[in-house]
């Protein structure tokens, strides 16, 4: 962090992102700094062409317009020169709200006479309007899909090319997702979960027309066409052509008779939000946080699923660290998050590998190099990447999830992980032992499933839903009653099985059944096994079976608003047998040294409001942000630019630096991976 350019926020405010002016963090000004940092990173308006809370003459009032936008050579910011007009308001605000719907917007387009462009959001809703004059003199608006980016291109309004797709930045792609979900839950009328698996199946039909080259992209709809019953349908027939590429490629998540079952107007809605974004190549962290939240908002399920954060999702696996060549199981993978984030990992490895093997750098790829990278991607996605959930609309969002930050659904599958494995399914067997390049009959029982050589994995945990199943038990030797030995300092297996044990102690051991004989995995679990007096016995099964690489106690509000309970993340390596007999023969463990690490700071409180970094005093602090417009050569040149310096919050998570840290210590302990 460069100390010198250090700013001090005061407590319950907001440093506006274009005039640098503090303001009241209110939800209303959520939605105005993310329409700003759309305005400037999304559609290359200079900053010094946006004037923020500018007075308007309204007749006698003087009200002032959220965000106005001169042309960028104007001189004098009067009133008649203004281009656009943005009104922002809270979420709760309605598009028809009498006083601060899009008839404000209008009555403030009205009085600006060059004024030919506004939009009003609150985050949910979007309406954008072109205002013009009739054969009769009078103003009118005409609906359209967006507003036109600096360039004032109509074109890439109606109809993007590949080259003006632009990439999401920060928390718009959630804004659009949530748009479209309410959409379509409002309009169509449908339950929140079924709204969201049509939005699914409308943005793997943006996917898959991203892919399509060299054909134009065929997944759009003119402001004509979404305005008017036939352009609506004519939107349909296109989509629907696509998705039918859609069901032929991804077999595995849509079945041959599936339908969009939008309507017309909403499917052409939707396509108008979507159409500009390249989800292909938007940064997969964004692409990320969208897709786990609104999963999360509708298919959390109520059997203790509380889905990691990204920001521990991402320290786990790079502390994991797994390589492009190994078998990566999530033995509860939820909506994919672990998954996506090791994938993301190892293809890092690939891009240098196959980069360096062309001969050239990632920039130099033609479109056939491309298309070939992406095959390996899919290659190393179906050999190398496992994900059970017990919950089928999860494996079917995993799948989902998959494709969409990496182009391969890997072998996710829907099962309860902790049966035995002569009572699998058939479908599932045969489907895991041929991903696997195995007879299904290996697969026999508990003794005989160790294929993986990396788990990292958040199971279901809690006192609610404990498992009775004498047939799942009696597979675990922690599902066993253990005595106390405090003479011998030692727990004693008995042959008595407990009567319910809570899942996340089966996890545990299923988890190292399925690793292969010094394979690795990084869970999370609660406290109480680590600590509690009465689950000692776990504690001295753990070590008989494994080394304990490292212990990394998370804080308290990692799974809040929906969770408070206090969690670890636990890394372990399966001992082979031959290490397990050297122990037991000469009756002494080895030694050696355990990683032990407390996150003090997560990144968000227990409301899951982000927290960001402060000085002494207790106020937040900005520093330069160097990631957003400088990075345009043409923009980073100009006076505007260098004058409207981007600023920007630190959040305040210590996950970044554990892994930093235990990448340095792994290295003087001698540990390969």
């Amino acid at each position: 962090m460069d100390e010198t350019k250090i700013i001090v926020i005061p407590d319950g405010k907001i440093c506006d992102y274009i005039d640098g002016k503090f303001r009241n963090d209110t939800p209303e000004e959520y939605v105005r700094q993310t329409i700003e940092k759309r305005l400037v990173n999304e559609h290359k308006y200079l900053p010094a062409q946006i004037s923020v809370e500018y007075t308007l003459r309204v007749g006698s009032r003087r009200p002032r317009a959220d965000i106005v936008i001169f042309d960028k050579n104007c001189a004098n910011r009067i009133q008649e020169n203004i281009k656009l007009i943005i009104e922002c308001k809270k979420e709760t605000v309605d598009v028809q709200n009498a006083k601060d719907g899009v008839e404000q917007l209008k009555s403030y387009m009205s009085v600006c006479p060059n004024c030919e462009w506004g939009m009003w959001t609150n985050g949910k809703q979007k309406e954008v309007f072109r205002k013009y004059i009739n054969d009769i003199g009078q103003i009118e608006f005409m609906d359209y899909n967006d507003i036109p980016s600096a360039d004032g291109n109509l074109d890439d309004i109606n109809r993007p090319k590949r080259t003006s797709l632009k990439n999401a930045y920060d928390d718009n792609l959630l804004f659009v997702f949530k748009t479209c979900h309410n959409h379509i839950h409002v309009n169509d009328g449908l339950q929140k979960q079924a709204a969201f698996f049509e939005l699914l199946k409308v943005i793997f039909c943006k996917i898959e027309d991203e892919r399509n080259i060299p054909e134009p992209l065929e997944f759009y709809t003119t402001s004509e066409e979404r305005s008017n019953p036939d352009g609506q349908l004519t939107v349909q027939k296109r989509i629907f052509k696509i998705f039918e590429r859609v069901k032929r490629k991804q077999g595995k998540i849509f079945d041959a008779n599936d339908e969009i079952k939008l309507s017309s107007r909403s499917l052409a809605y939707i396509v108008s939000e979507l159409q500009k974004y390249s989800l292909l190549n938007t940064n997969i962290d964004i692409k990320g946080k969208a897709y786990e939240e609104i999963v999360g908002a509708n298919l959390r399920g109520d059997r203790g699923e509380f889905f990691t954060p990204r920001n521990v999702m991402k320290m786990v696996v790079e502390m994991i660290n797994p390589s492009m060549n190994e078998k990566v199981l999530d033995s509860s993978c939820g909506t994919g998050g672990f998954l996506v984030t090791a994938m993301t990992h190892a293809i890092m490895e690939l891009e240098k590998e196959f980069a360096y093997s062309m001969e050239l750098k990632r920039e130099e790829w033609d479109s056939d190099t491309v298309r070939v990278f992406q095959d390996k991607i899919s290659e190393m996605a179906s050999s190398n990447y496992f994900g059970f959930d017990i919950n089928p609309d999860l494996v079917k969002a995993t799948k989902m999830n998959m494709v969409m930050n990496n182009d391969g659904s890997g072998n996710i599958l829907q099962t309860n992980s902790l049966l035995p494995p002569h009572e699998w399914t058939e479908e599932f067997r045969s489907k895991l032992a041929e991903a696997l390049g195995i007879d299904k009959t290996e697969l026999r029982n508990h003794k005989t499933i160790g294929c993986f050589d990396v788990i990292i994995t958040n199971p279901p945990f809690g006192s609610k839903i404990p498992v009775k199943d004498k047939n799942i038990l009696e597979q675990y030797e922690l599902a066993h009653i253990w005595l106390n030995d405090k003479k011998a300092g030692s727990w004693i297996k008995t042959p008595k099985l407990q009567s319910s044990v809570p899942p996340e102690i089966l996890f545990i051991e299923r988890c190292t059944q399925l690793l292969v004989p010094g394979g690795r995995m990084g869970i999370v679990l609660p406290d109480s096994i680590l600590g509690a007096p009465g689950l000692g016995y776990i504690r001295e099964w753990l070590i008989k079976n494994h080394r304990i690489v490292a212990s990394i106690d998370l804080h308290a509000d990692t799974f809040q608003p929906r969770n408070g309970t206090q969690t670890s993340v636990l890394f372990l390596q399966k001992k082979t047998q031959e290490q397990k007999d050297m122990e037991e023969k000469s009756g002494v463990m080895a030694d050696y040294n355990i990683f032990m690490a407390m996150v003090e700071k997560i990144g968000h409180d227990k409301r899951g409001n982000p927290l960001f970094k402060r000085d002494k005093e207790g106020n937040e602090i900005l520093v330069s942000d160097t990631s957003s417009v400088a990075s345009d050569t043409n923009m980073a040149d100009s006076e505007e630019m260098i004058s409207h310096e981007q600023k920007r919050k630190v959040e305040d998570d210590q996950t970044p630096d554990v892994s930093s840290i235990f990448t340095e210590w792994k290295m003087r302990e001698g540990i390969a991976w």
